[in-house]
């Protein structure tokens, strides 16, 4: 994110590359750690609350520096309090010995954020660093798409986040222990 602020050319470009990185090294790490059996109660834990410091912090960053217009700041708040409700519901589960994996829908939550954060640094990217080199509507295209993926991930975190509850409230309410006892 910091380099998103600096008044250097390139650096842009750097922070789009590092987020990317970053993504990828995510899934490399989830899918090595699931092929070699080295999946941990820990690394669930760990790997879904690092997932919502990397991407609701660039989220946030994109808003205060008005790569998301403030429009958006609704649904931010959206997504921004429903990563926290399920992190708090996975900590009240981790507490009784329960660890709550992650859903499909909340995979499809990631990727659709994933997207449109890479769409939202590439629009950034190519308009501070490129901005002779390509036609303008080629960073508009990118913030509108990036735009709607934004629009698109709110939706499908808000969905997740309602079957997650659904799904477990038993245990966010304490009625798992209650019955397993």
């Amino acid at each position: 994110m910091g380099f998103l602020y600096l008044p250097i050319a390139g650096a842009s470009s750097v922070a789009f590359l590092l987020f990317v990185i970053g993504a990828l090294t995510d899934w490399a790490d989830g899918y090595y750690a699931r092929k070699q059996g080295l999946v941990s109660n820990f690394g669930k834990l760990m790997d879904a609350l690092t997932d919502k410091v990397f991407i609701v912090g660039l989220f946030i960053a994109l808003l205060a520096m008005g790569s998301l217009p403030a429009w958006t700041l609704p649904l931010l708040l959206l997504i921004l309090s429903r990563e926290f409700l399920i992190t708090g519901l996975r900590l009240v589960a981790a507490s009784s010995g329960i660890v709550l994996g992650a859903e499909k829908s909340g995979k499809h939550k990631t990727v659709s954020q994933i997207i449109a954060a890479i769409l939202l640094l590439l629009a950034i990217a190519v308009r501070k660093d490129f901005p002779n080199l390509l036609p303008v509507i080629v960073g508009e295209l990118l913030q509108w798409g990036g735009l709607l993926f934004f629009i698109l991930a709110t939706f499908l975190t808000v969905s997740s986040g309602t079957k997650y509850m659904i799904k477990y409230w038993s245990v966010f309410t304490g009625e798992h222990d209650a019955k397993n006892k």
